[in-house]
C-alpha cells in the first residue's frame, strides 16, 4: 500500500486514556478518577475503534501516534503496545514514526518507565508544572520535585526523546522567582540531554475547581503586564540555552519538535480514538470535525454496538476550514506556509484574511511577511488573540 502524502503537515493518530489518579484543580481535559478500570473491556474497545478508523481512511501515510489524557502512563503497557502494532498494522508508517505518551511522575517506576520502552514508545513527556514542592501540591500534583528529577533524568536516559512540563505565572509568582525557576529546569533539561519543554501560562478554565476559586477571589493571579514579563523572560532564557520557541508555549532544540503537534498547527489530518478524541479528517476532497463521545462508560458501550463512539462528525465550511488553518498556523514560530494553507484550503491566504489589517499588523511589529509565509513576532504571538482578531474580521 502507498501512503497518501500531499504535504509536511503529516497524518497522526490520538490515543485518549481518559483516568487519572485524582483530578487537578486547573484541568479542563477529559480525565476521570477511577478506582475499577476493566482493562481488558478498554483494551478491545480502544482497538475496535483504531480498527474503524483505519477502515475509513485506508490510504494515509502515519507519522505520529500520541497518547494522551487524562494519564496515559496508567494505560497498561500491553495495551499501548497493542495499539502501536495495531496502527503500523493499518498504516504505512514513516521510517522515523514519532511515538508519544504522556506521563506523570507519580505514576512512573523503573519498571513501568521499562515497560513504555518497549512497548514502542521513542518520546515520552512527563508532566512536571512546578519546581517547588509548595506549588505543586496547589496545582494538585501527587508527586515531589525529587519524584520529578527521577522521571525526566530517566526518561532522557531511556527515551530517543523526552520532553517535560512546567505551569508558570501561578499566583504570587515573581519574575525573579520564574526566572530562578526555569534557569533550573533549563539546567536540568541541558544537563541530561532533554530535547523539548512545553511551557504554559496558568489559565482559569470555566468548570474547573480553580476557576471557581478564583472567580470568588480566593486566588489572585499576576496582571497582565507581570504575565507579559514572564513570558519575556520564557522567550530569552530559552533562546539563550538553545530552546527557541517553535510555537506560543512549546520550545526545543533543533529537530526535536513535536511532530504529532506539528500536524495540528499545520492544518494536517489526525484520527482520535478514547472517549472525547477529537479528529479531522479530509475524505473525497471534504474536511470533517470529528469528536467521540465523552463519558467514558457511554463511550465503551457505543463502542459495543457501533465499533466506535463518535458523537458528531461535522463537515467543516470553507470558510471555517480556512480560518481553522489561519488560526493554527500563525501559532506557530515558522508562520503560516502559503502554499500549504492554499493546498489545504482551497483558496489564497490573500482571500481569507484582511488586507488591510495585514498592512497595519505589519507596520506595529506584530506580523512580518515573505512571498512564502506570514509570521507572527514574539510581540504578535504575545497578542494572538487579538492578532486574529483583526485579521479575521
Amino acid at each position: 500500500m502507498t501512503g497518501r502524502v500531499t504535504g509536511d503537515e503529516g497524518f497522526g493518530l490520538y490515543v485518549h486514556w481518559p483516568f487519572c489518579v485524582s483530578k487537578c484543580p486547573y484541568c479542563d481535559f477529559n480525565s476521570h478518577v477511577s478506582q475499577d478500570v476493566d482493562y481488558k473491556r478498554w483494551h478491545e474497545a480502544l482497538l475496535a475503534e483504531l480498527d474503524y478508523f483505519a477502515e475509513r481512511l485506508p490510504d494515509r501515510k502515519l507519522t505520529s501516534i500520541f497518547f494522551g489524557g487524562g494519564t496515559p502512563s496508567l494505560m497498561q503497557p500491553n495495551t499501548t503496545e497493542a495499539i502501536i502494532h495495531a496502527a503500523r498494522r493499518h498504516w504505512e508508517a514513516v521510517n522515523d514514526l514519532e511515538i508519544t505518551v504522556e506521563a506523570n511522575p507519580s505514576t512512573l517506576d523503573i519498571e513501568k518507565f521499562m515497560a513504555i520502552h518497549d512497548a514502542g514508545v521513542t518520546r515520552l513527556s512527563v508532566g512536571v508544572q512546578a519546581l517547588n514542592d509548595t506549588d505543586l501540591r496547589f496545582l494538585g500534583r501527587h508527586h515531589t520535585v525529587d519524584d520529578a528529577r527521577m522521571a525526566w533524568r530517566t526518561a532522557a536516559k531511556l527515551f530517543k526523546r523526552a520532553s517535560f512540563d512546567l505551569i508558570y505565572a501561578r499566583p504570587g509568582q515573581s519574575p525573579k522567582a520564574w526566572r530562578a525557576e526555569l534557569s533550573e529546569a533549563l539546567r536540568e533539561t541541558t544537563n541530561e540531554g532533554m530535547d523539548h519543554l512545553s511551557l504554559y501560562q496558568l489559565t482559569m478554565e470555566p468548570g474547573t475547581t480553580m476557576f471557581n476559586a478564583h472567580a470568588r477571589g480566593e486566588i489572585m493571579l499576576p496582571s497582565e503586564e507581570e504575565a507579559a514579563a514572564l513570558y519575556d523572560i520564557t522567550q530569552e532564557l530559552c533562546e539563550k540555552m538553545g530552546y527557541p520557541a517553535y510555537e506560543v508555549s512549546n520550545h526545543a532544540k533543533g529537530g526535536a519538535a513535536c511532530g504529532h503537534n506539528l500536524t495540528y498547527w499545520r492544518g494536517g489530518d489526525y484520527a482520535g480514538i478514547g472517549p472525547g478524541s477529537h479528529g479531522r479528517l479530509t475524505m473525497d476532497g471534504k474536511t470533517y470535525a470529528v469528536r467521540q463521545v465523552k463519558a467514558p462508560a457511554l463511550w465503551l458501550k457505543r463502542v459495543a454496538v457501533n465499533g466506535h463512539g463518535t458523537q458528531e462528525e461535522e463537515l467543516l465550511a470553507p470558510e471555517a476550514r480556512a480560518e481553522e488553518l489561519v488560526i493554527m498556523g500563525l501559532r506557530l514560530s515558522e508562520g503560516l506556509d502559503k502554499a500549504r494553507f492554499a493546498r489545504l484550503a482551497g483558496r489564497s491566504l490573500s482571500e481569507v484574511i484582511s488586507p488591510t489589517a495585514t498592512e497595519r499588523l505589519i507596520s506595529d511589529g506584530y506580523l512580518c511577511q515573505t512571498s512564502s509565509y506570514l509570521t507572527t513576532t514574539a510581540k504578535g504571538r504575545l497578542a494572538l488573540n487579538t492578532v486574529l482578531r483583526e485579521l479575521l474580521a
